[in-house]
């Protein structure tokens, strides 16, 4: 089932502490997408790159924007786009990034190295994610890191 940015999915209520249910907690694409990134950050740190920023956008419409920009310990700057899907019923994460998605991701980078007077390698990650998140990592999910996944050629 897909969800525009402006639906939502309610999850389970909890019970409190005098066993009334408390309110459903509303989950959303974009808090689904902001706990992929933070998994994805957090396997990619546990890997040995080096966190720099998330979410750089280009100014403007029609730009791009990176999820998460990394340094490897040997200098090179990665540039990450993160997939989740819960289920692969449309093709997965993986399935869902399209040469004018690449193309946004490259355009993004370009504007972002502008501001080096001496431009750093870089390469293209892609860390998918599979399965169901909740706030973190849960069983269900697997991370799976592309190293180099596609270039800016």
């Amino acid at each position: 089932m897909w969800f525009s940015r402006k639906q939502a999915v309610n999850v389970a209520p909890k019970s409190t502490a005098g066993g009334a249910a408390a309110l459903p907690k509303q989950v959303t694409t974009k808090s689904r997408g902001d706990a992929a990134e933070s998994a994805a950050r957090a396997y990619l740190v546990g890997a040995g790159l080096r966190w720099i920023e998330s979410n750089y956008r280009t100014p403007g419409r029609g730009g791009g924007e990176i999820d998460l920009v990394m340094r490897v310990p040997d200098g090179t700057l990665v540039f990450v786009e993160v997939r989740q899907r819960s289920s692969a019923s449309h093709g997965g994460a993986g399935a869902s990034i399209s040469a004018v998605k690449q193309r946004r991701i490259i355009f993004a980078a370009r504007h972002y190295l502008m501001r080096f007077a001496s431009l750093p390698p870089c390469r293209f990650d892609v860390v998918l994610v599979h399965g169901a998140l909740s706030g973190g990592e849960s069983p269900q999910a697997t991370i799976e890191w592309l190293p180099a996944a596609f270039d800016a050629s």
